[in-house]
Parts: structure tokens; C-alpha cells; sequence
């Protein structure tokens, strides 16, 4: 499943994770931490919505 930043439109793939930000390939959405921000913009989890 991939998550889509509402403010710039960067996308989180589980498949992918976020290898820069620390967080493994294969990570599901609800496993990442809450404190986690845009890599592009900033914004929090919160703005981001299920594609």
C-alpha cells in the first residue's frame, strides 16, 4: 500500500519503506513512528492519505 503527503506528494511505499529516514523496506503504514515527518516538506503522519 502506498501513503500520499496531502502538502507536496511524496509518496511512502511499504514495499520500499523510507531507507533514508530509517525505515526498512516492507514497513506497514501503522509501524511507522508517529513522530515521522515529510522527508520533502515536514509535515506529520497525519497528512498523509492512503492511494
Amino acid at each position: 500500500m502506498k501513503y500520499v503527503c496531502e502538502a507536496c506528494g511524496w509518496v511512502y511505499d511499504e514495499e520500499l519503506g523510507a531507507p533514508d529516514e530509517g525505515i526498512a523496506p516492507g514497513t506497514p503504514w501503522d509501524q511507522v513512528p508517529e513522530d515521522f515527518v515529510c522527508p520533502l516538506c515536514g509535515v506529520g503522519k497525519d497528512s498523509f492519505s492512503a492511494e
